[in-house]
């Protein structure tokens, strides 16, 4: 039998250790105390737990001396702070930082630092809920704007995407380039204050890297990393280190910004990429193509996250800004969707309406496809499309608030003798001159400002009225004001327009502010091909492959108080 039944039950008593102290009090809510410890109840069998009590007790000591030789600022951010007062200690914080930055611009007064603390929180809570907060077309003069050309031997420019300083541009004989965008003239020599003449300042952009594709290699999809058809459409990520291309070889290439070295390459698409758009503030991507599919991937990762189906066309372009949600447009199922990616829903705005009357020469301009999406806020975006008509749309509504038709006119009538085999033809005969295309469209994010191209050798500016129900004109970017060319209400006008500026089709158009928060005016970058970036159904002869870079100038708006003199006016008025 077992010693455990032999021996008397008093023995199997846990024996306490000897002491004379009488026991200590234990609390499971108390923390160590730093004079002395509590006596172990098991010392024996403890002993390893008691070490690391040791050790955490150190541990708590040192992180509660250094808690000490923060301050008695930080006593507010311990266990007794309330969500209250962490919520008032962090705007504390940021009314500070935004104190900090209106100081740097030479402002001291109490009532000018007000309003332009003001003035920041208005414009960060409006841009946090994603809506239209910034009046830029009053304070933008597009008809002075500067314009300078640059270009490579290449063929057409499809595409062009900026990320300050630097422009990237994609080409259809599979090239890459990345040029430096020169800095204003009042920054290119900022050191140099003499009285002699300086060096004329600086124009044209300038080659940094060239990267370009192999057609030879079309059957090797395994080992070869890089393109091996035209590239289509081209984006920068916001932090400046992913360039991404697409084409039609079903590639999307993604590459090093500083060197022009491929990083990965995904080929889950199963047709041509005809766009690519970043959300702003991260690396998540958004592509476009034939395959009518939209597909979603993270370059923090470099994987594919989903796919969104819909569309029963090809989807040619997708834009998209903050917010996890994004737009893109169908082509000739005349539809625009909204795809709510968090909620995995979709909202479809069906287009194809047009001009259904016929007024002298102007033709019935009907929407057979739609070609170009820009969004302006979260809840409000453009279209454009083979009518030349460019749409304001909100989410709201399933029908486009505003169009305006014709916006960059329309071809030359064809002559009698290209029209018809016949020695006298007949007027009839003639077709109706056709409407040009809106082959480029942009927005500067969350301001009232709307840019378009065509091939009439202009890129025109257009505004938001302040009612958010109209598309205005607001001029020719680099030419006189669209008031003296007779464009108005969408209807073209006799009145001849000055001498066009770029020679060939606007690809893409891409956009960025000067200076912070646009104080220095706005650059705006434009692809040019002799043809399309699709095809070659449409080709100018005359046209020149390269890019246009524009410096629009901001209006400077004299002080007084805090209060520019405009606003005094207003209010007397």
């Amino acid at each position: 039998m077992s010693s455990f039944f032999a021996k008397p039950r008093s023995d199997n008593k846990r024996k306490r250790p000897d002491t004379n102290e009488a026991p200590k009090k234990r609390f499971a809510a108390s923390k160590p105390s730093r004079q002395s410890k509590p006596a172990p109840r098991k010392p024996q069998r403890d002993e390893s737990i008691s070490g690391s009590d040791d050790e955490s007790e150190d541990g708590g000591r040192a992180r509660s001396e250094d808690l000490e030789g923060e301050g008695s600022s930080s006593d507010g951010e311990g266990e007794d702070e309330t969500a209250a007062d962490k919520r008032r200690r962090l705007a504390e914080q940021y009314l500070e930082n935004v104190r900090q930055e209106v100081d740097a611009v030479g402002f001291d007064a109490e009532e000018i630092d007000r309003d332009l603390i003001a003035e920041r929180l208005q414009e960060d809570v409006a841009e946090s809920k994603g809506r239209m907060y910034r009046k830029l077309a009053e304070e933008l003069t597009f008809e002075s704007a500067s314009h300078s050309i640059f270009k490579c031997n290449t063929q057409s420019f499809t595409s062009v995407a900026t990320c300050p300083p630097y422009a990237y541009t994609a080409t259809k004989d599979l090239c890459l380039i990345k040029w430096r965008i020169q800095d204003l003239p009042k920054d290119q020599y900022p050191g140099k204050k003499t009285k002699s003449r300086q060096a004329p300042p600086r124009k044209k952009p300038v080659q940094v890297a060239f990267a370009k594709g192999n057609r030879e290699k079309v059957k090797d999809k395994t080992t070869y990393q890089g393109h091996v058809d035209n590239i289509l459409t081209v984006a920068a990520s916001p932090d400046g280190k992913y360039v991404v291309t697409g084409g039609r070889d079903r590639r999307i290439v993604v590459w090093d910004a500083n060197n022009l070295t491929v990083l990965r390459v995904f080929q889950q698409h199963r047709d041509s990429v005809t766009g690519l758009a970043f959300r702003r503030g991260s690396n998540q991507l958004y592509s476009s193509s034939k395959d009518r599919t939209i597909k979603i991937w993270s370059l923090d990762t470099m994987a594919y996250v989903e796919t969104l189906f819909g569309h029963q066309d090809e989807a040619v372009d997708v834009a998209t800004l903050a917010k996890e949600n994004c737009i893109s447009v169908g082509a000739r199922d005349r539809t625009a969707r909204y795809w709510k990616v968090v909620e995995e829903t979709q909202l479809v705005f069906r287009g194809g309406g047009g001009d259904k009357k016929k007024s002298g020469t102007t033709p019935r301009v009907l929407e057979g496809s739609i070609d170009r999406v820009a969004m302006v806020d979260e809840e409000m975006f453009v279209t454009g499309g083979d009518n030349g008509g460019i749409s304001l749309w909100t989410i709201h509504k399933k029908k486009p608030v505003h169009t305006l038709y014709l916006t960059h006119g329309t071809d030359p009538a064809m002559k009698p003798d290209e029209a018809s085999a016949e020695t006298r033809p007949d007027p009839k005969v003639i077709p109706t001159p056709q409407p040009r295309w809106i082959t480029a469209l942009a927005t500067i994010p969350f301001s009232d400002v709307i840019l378009s191209g065509s091939w009439d050798g202009h890129v025109r500016a257009w505004r938001v009225s302040n009612d958010k129900k109209k598309i205005e004109p607001l001029g020719i970017v680099g030419a006189p004001s669209l008031a003296q060319n007779g464009l108005s209400n969408g209807n073209s006008s006799s009145m001849p327009e000055p001498l066009p500026i770029i020679k060939g089709v606007i690809n893409d158009i891409s956009v960025f502010e000067r200076g912070d928060r646009g104080k220095d005016g706005v650059c705006i970058v434009a692809a040019v091909g002799k043809e399309h970036r699709f095809g070659r159904w449409k080709k100018i002869e005359q046209g020149r492959n390269g890019a246009m870079v524009f410096e629009v100038p901001r209006i400077e708006k004299s002080t007084s108080n805090g209060v520019s003199e405009g606003a005094d006016a207003d209010d007397e008025s």
